[in-house]
């Protein structure tokens, strides 16, 4: 995915610099038909800028394309493991393919070995941090533990904030008390790992099921 960031941006910052002829017949184009249509450019020679210019465009769509059909590969098989994995937690609100295997890898095969729910927390940089200041109490966010769980929460904390009426409701209480949007996200983070880590330990993991 990242591969594909980085060769869509290439893609962008060379047609800046194309010739105008070029660039004022692609540069209204959205990614998906930029894409699309630099598949389409056919040199075969750089003889001039401008036939260096298609080439190279023609080049980073090409790549861009191949990345694209591997993800969608790597997301059905993703998406098959963590479902026969760990159906429980597929099955909660804003919990797809990908969070799910975030979660999967910062508990490990054995999420027994997680003591309580705060361990699990604190694994996944969820836990708070105290951060009182004189008669105000206050808490920050856990720069600490698995980064990459922690984005995953994150993930499904706005997931849950944009398509969840309890969760909105419970954002509109937090801020009339006047929590700013991180405090509210750091509060629903920390809700959500409890969450995870109860589903973890109550539907155990089928390993057996991946080869299936």
């Amino acid at each position: 995915m990242r591969c594909r960031t980085r060769a869509i941006t290439q893609l962008k910052v060379i047609l800046i610099v194309v010739p105008a002829e070029l660039r004022e017949a692609l540069q209204h184009l959205d990614t998906a038909e930029l894409v699309n249509r630099c598949l389409d450019l056919n040199e075969e020679v750089a003889t001039s800028p401008l036939t260096a210019a298609r080439l190279a465009m023609r080049a980073l769509a090409e790549c861009i394309s191949h990345l694209e059909q591997q993800l969608m590969v790597l997301g059905r098989q993703l998406d098959r493991i963590t479902q026969a994995v760990a159906p429980a937690l597929r099955s909660a609100q804003g919990i797809g393919p990908d969070n799910a295997a975030a979660l999967l890898i910062a508990a490990g095969d054995n999420p027994q070995r997680l003591r309580s729910e705060a361990a699990f927390a604190a694994l996944s940089g969820a836990s708070p941090i105290p951060a009182s200041s004189g008669t105000r109490q206050r808490h920050r966010l856990n720069r600490g533990g698995n980064r990459q769980a922690n984005c995953a929460l994150v993930r499904i904390g706005l997931n849950q904030l944009r398509w969840d009426p309890a969760t909105k409701a419970y954002a509109e209480i937090r801020t009339a008390e006047g929590k700013s949007k991180p405090e509210i996200l750091r509060c629903l983070k920390r809700f959500i790992a409890r969450e995870v880590y109860r589903l973890l330990q109550a539907g155990s993991l089928r390993p057996a099921a991946m080869s299936a």
